[in-house]
């Protein structure tokens, strides 16, 4: 509970700290919002007139306070200056294709990971192991976007087994629908965690305690279960940290298969200037990400009951 309260506190400066960089930075991009809104033909009265309704008239230190004043007090993260819509309303619409997207992209990750992995560790200096680092280093190589394609064409176009774009709505179909998105983005965060892993379990299939359990003839799966355990906390953490970015940075993948999740929400907010939606998305994805680190730290105790003891 000591570990809990102190990680807890730890997150309240990231949170504070990434929603003032955003508030800030938002307002130092050039452009107005109520320009924006009444088009190019507006006149300089009514453009005042509707920056006095929408309060970007009031200073940034004003504008700042009421803003927090409303997340701490009431949950109220602001109104979208575009649409006059709830800002709450417009991120919880999309947030749910963004998180399956990230938990399917984990999924296809650890698959892809674990196998390779233990392939390669299995037949050190082999042509296999020569093979899984290699090939996988090449995909890393790989745009997202050039992958995407690569899967569109060969999944959706020819072979014709997924849909190629957008979110389908027949049963089962949502999850059809990011099959794809999911694997671009898994091989991609795939080829670093595979040599990492690799790289755990050589080293601890050397270890003396391995000898040990096959001179007890336990069966090679219990062995792998227990190579795997002392060899993920590197591998853990850096998945970790491979979502904690991918939250953040969908765009690339929501774009390619037309999906409107998060990545699109923040992309056309930023591009009408719609602050509270962006400082909303803010808000929620940088929780996100402190929850996945914390999640990750959980995950690596749990693993490692040297880190518990430390």
């Amino acid at each position: 509970m000591r570990w809990v309260g102190r990680s807890l506190l730890s997150v309240v400066p990231v949170v504070v700290g990434v929603v003032l960089c955003v508030f800030f930075l938002l307002r130092i991009v050039p452009g107005d919002p109520a320009a924006m809104i009444l088009g190019e033909r507006a006149t300089t009265a009514s453009i005042e007139a509707l920056r006095h309704r929408l309060g970007l008239d009031l200073p940034l230190a004003q504008q700042l306070s009421d803003w927090l004043v409303g997340v701490f007090t009431r949950g109220d993260v602001g109104t979208s200056l575009v649409t006059s819509q709830p800002v709450l309303g417009l991120v919880g619409s999309r947030a749910g294709l963004t998180a399956l997207l990230v938990l399917l992209s984990v999924v296809f990750t650890v698959l892809i990971v674990v196998p390779l992995a233990l392939l390669a560790a299995t037949h050190k200096d082999g042509v296999l192991d020569h093979l899984v680092r290699i090939v996988p280093t090449v995909g890393m190589a790989m745009p997202a976007f050039w992958v995407g394609l690569i899967l569109i064409l060969l999944f959706g176009v020819q072979l014709r087994w997924l849909p190629v774009g957008g979110v389908g709505t027949g049963p089962g179909e949502p999850l059809r629908s990011l099959v794809l998105p999911a694997l671009t983005v898994a091989l991609g965060m795939a080829p670093p965690l595979v040599r990492a892993l690799r790289e755990q379990l050589v080293e601890v299939l050397d270890a003396d305690f391995v000898v040990t359990l096959r001179a007890a003839r336990l069966p090679s799966w219990r062995v792998q279960a227990h190579v795997l355990r002392n060899a993920a906390v590197p591998t853990v953490s850096l998945l970790g940290l491979n979502v904690a970015y991918l939250i953040g940075g969908t765009l690339v993948v929501e774009k390619v298969f037309a999906l409107n999740g998060l990545g699109a929400l923040l992309f056309s907010s930023i591009s009408s200037r719609d602050f509270p939606v962006v400082q909303g998305i803010a808000l929620v994805l940088a929780l996100a990400v402190v929850g996945v680190s914390l999640l990750t730290d959980g995950l690596v105790a749990l693993l490692d009951p040297r880190v518990r003891t430390a």
